[in-house]
C-alpha cells in the first residue's frame, strides 16, 4: 500500500483546529534510547482509570522484573509489576504524576542491578484461542491506554459489542512529542501484529491504523510491515494517512475524520460501532501475549531547548523525572519550568521526584525564549476566538464564566463533559486567560460534588432503613403487648368462671345448713364471700403488674 493509495480514501473534517508549530525535530532524530537503571524506584499503585490494586508484597521483599506487585481487588483495576529486579524498600505515600501532585500510594524499589526476570508466558498460536483467554491475558499484563486517560484495556475490548471498525491511532498530534512516531519507525511489524490480535479479540472488524503525513518516516514503515501479511490479513487492516491538524488525534475527532459520523454527546465511539486504541497500546498487547511481558515500560519524548541530548527513551515506570532529565542534559535556567506532556495539554511539576507512569508521554523542558511564561490573565473581551477553534463545538466562552460562578447545573447544559481539554481555546485567547485550568477545576469540582452526593445519598438511605427498622421494631412489640393483654384477659375470665363453679355446689344445701343453724349459714356465706372478693383482688393485681412491666 503507497502513501497516494491511503491518501485515495476519502476523508471528512471536524470543526475548529489549530496549526501551532510542530517543533518535532527537535526529539525525532535519534532512535529510542535504554537508559541506565535509576537509583530508586517510586511505583504507583494505580497508573490507569479506576481502582488501584491489593499489594502482594512487603517491605523486605526481594522480587524480580515482571512480578506482579499487585492484584485487582474486588473493585477491579489493574496490576503492577516491578520493572526490574531489587528489594522492595517500603510502601509510602509519594507525590503523583498529576497536575495537582497529591501523595499516593506507591511501592519504593531499589534495584539491585541485575535485571532479572520472572519467566514470562507467552500465548502460543493467539488467533486459535478464544477473546476471553486473550483478555484475561491482557489484564494479568496491566495494559491501560497509553494515548489518554489510562482506561483498562481489557476493560474496554471486553465491554464492547458489535465492533465494526477498530482504529490505531497513531497521530500524535501535540506538538514536540514524538514518542509513537519513533515507535512506529522501529516497532511497525509489532503494533501491526497486536492490531491483528485486538481486531481478534474483537470478531474481526476492519482495522484501520491512522497516521498524520507529517510522519514520512512512520509511515514508511508502516507500509513495509503491511506487505509482510498475507492476504487474508492484508484487507482486514490498512493504513490512513490524515492531513496534519491539531487536535486530530483526539478520539472523537478522529473518528470524524475517517469516517464522517460523529460520536453523540456524552456517548462513547462504541455506541457507533468504532474502538479506538493507541498504537503503544497495540505494541504493549503484542509484546504480552507473543512475549508473556507485562507492561512496565513506555516511550517517553525529552525535548525542549533546554535538553542538551533531547530525544526518546524507554523509560521505566516508576522512574524519578529527574533520571531521565539528567540523561537528557538538562541544562536548567531560572524560572525553569519542567512540563509532563505537551505545551497544550501539559501540566508543570515543581517536584523532580514524581515518577514515570503508564500514560506519561512526554517530558518538555522549554526554555522562557522558547515558550514565554504565561502573561497575567486579563479580562476576558468576548472575541469569540475560543468558539472558533473549539474541536467539540461547544461555548469555551461560556463555559468560561459558568466555571468561574460555579454553576454546575450550568455547565452539563452546555456540555462541560464534551471538552477534551485540548487547550486550543486557550492558544488563540488574547486575554492569555488559562480557559482549560477552568475546565479542569470545573471538571474536578463536579465530581467532588458527586462523590458528596452520592455519600449523602447513601447516608440518607441508611437513615431511612434505620427508621424503617424501629418503627417496625416498635409496632412488633405493641403487638407482642397486645397479645400478652387478650392472654392476661382470658386468663382472668377463666379464674372468675372457676370460682364460680367452685361455688356453685354449695348452694343446694345452703337450705338445709341454714334450718340447722341459721347462725353457722350466715358465717359460711361471709366467709365465702371474702374470699371471692380477696381472690378477685389477687387477679387484678396481677394483670396491673403485667400491664406496667409491658410498657
Amino acid at each position: 500500500m503507497s502513501k497516494q493509495a491511503s491518501n485515495a480514501v476519502q476523508l471528512w473534517d471536524f470543526p475548529g483546529g489549530i496549526h501551532p508549530p510542530e517543533r518535532k525535530q527537535l526529539a525525532n532524530r535519534t532512535p529510542i534510547a535504554h537508559l541506565p537503571l535509576p537509583s530508586v524506584l517510586y511505583i504507583p499503585l494505580r497508573q490507569h482509570l479506576g481502582s488501584a490494586g491489593n499489594i502482594l508484597v512487603q517491605p523486605g521483599d526481594t522480587v524480580l522484573r515482571g512480578q506482579a506487585l499487585t492484584e485487582p481487588g474486588h473493585t477491579g483495576g489493574l496490576p503492577v509489576h516491578a520493572p526490574t529486579s531489587g528489594t522492595v524498600q517500603a510502601i509510602i505515600d509519594h507525590p503523583s504524576n498529576h497536575p495537582s501532585m497529591l501523595a499516593e500510594p506507591c511501592i519504593q524499589l531499589i534495584p539491585d542491578g541485575l535485571h532479572n526476570s520472572v519467566a514470562f508466558e507467552p500465548i502460543s498460536n493467539p488467533f486459535e484461542a478464544t477473546a476471553l483467554s486473550l483478555l484475561q491475558h491482557i489484564q494479568q499484563a496491566g495494559i491501560a491506554g497509553m494515548g489518554g486517560a489510562g482506561f483498562p484495556t481489557a476493560q474496554k475490548l471486553a465491554q464492547s459489542r458489535r465492533i465494526e471498525l477498530l482504529i490505531i491511532n497513531g497521530v500524535e498530534c501535540e506538538p514536540y512529542i514524538v514518542s509513537d512516531d519513533r515507535l512506529m519507525r522501529e516497532h511497525a511489524a509489532t503494533i501491526v501484529r497486536g492490531s491483528l490480535l485486538i481486531g481478534h479479540i474483537l470478531g474481526n472488524p476492519a482495522i484501520v491504523i491512522a497516521v498524520e503525513d507529517n510522519k514520512p518516516e512512520a509511515i514508511q514503515a508502516l507500509e513495509h510491515a503491511l506487505t509482510q501479511l498475507d492476504s487474508q490479513q492484508a484487507e482486514q487492516i490498512s493504513l490512513r494517512v490524515v492531513p496534519t491538524k491539531y487536535p486530530s488525534g483526539g478520539e472523537k475527532q478522529l473518528i470524524q475524520v475517517l469516517t464522517g459520523k460523529q460520536v453523540p454527546a456524552r456517548g462513547y465511539p462504541a455506541h457507533i460501532g468504532i474502538i479506538m486504541q493507541n498504537v503503544g497500546t497495540a505494541f504493549a498487547v503484542a509484546r504480552a501475549i507473543d512475549h508473556g511481558e507485562p507492561l512496565m515500560e513506555r516511550v517517553v519524548t525529552l525535548t525542549g531547548e533546554a535538553f542538551a541530548q533531547p530525544g526518546t527513551v524507554w523509560g521505566l515506570l516508576g522512574t524519578p523525572i529527574a533520571h531521565l532529565l539528567t540523561h537528557a542534559g538538562l541544562q536548567t535556567e531560572a524560572q525553569q519550568r519542567i512540563i509532563v506532556g505537551g505545551p497544550m495539554m501539559g501540566f508543570t511539576v515543581t517536584d523532580l521526584q514524581i515518577p514515570i507512569t503508564k500514560t506519561t508521554n512526554c517530558l518538555l523542558a522549554p526554555t522562557t525564549t522558547e515558550i514565554p511564561a504565561k502573561r497575567q490573565e486579563l479580562a476576558c473581551i468576548r472575541c469569540g476566538a475560543c468558539e472558533q477553534v473549539c474541536p467539540a463545538s461547544i461555548l469555551p466562552q461560556q463555559l468560561y464564566w459558568l466555571a468561574r460562578a460555579k454553576d454546575h447545573d450550568g455547565l452539563a447544559q452546555h456540555h462541560l463533559s464534551d471538552c477534551i481539554e485540548c487547550g486550543a481555546c486557550a492558544y488563540v485567547c488574547p486575554s492569555e486567560i488559562p480557559l482549560v485550568h477552568y475546565y479542569r477545576q470545573a471538571k474536578a469540582d463536579i465530581r467532588e460534588a458527586h462523590i458528596e452526593q452520592q455519600k449523602a445519598e447513601i447516608a440518607r438511605q441508611r437513615f431511612e432503613a434505620r427508621q424503617a427498622r424501629l418503627q417496625r421494631e416498635k409496632e412488633e412489640r405493641l403487638e407482642r403487648h397486645r397479645q400478652a393483654a387478650e392472654a392476661r384477659q382470658k386468663a382472668l375470665a377463666a379464674r372468675e368462671r372457676e370460682h364460680a363453679q367452685q361455688a356453685e355446689p354449695a348452694a343446694p344445701n345452703a337450705p338445709a345448713a341454714a334450718s340447722d343453724d341459721p347462725q353457722k349459714a350466715k358465717v359460711a356465706a361471709a366467709i365465702a364471700r371474702a374470699k371471692a372478693k380477696k381472690a378477685a383482688q389477687q387477679v387484678q393485681q396481677q394483670s396491673q403488674q403485667g400491664d406496667s412491666e409491658s410498657s
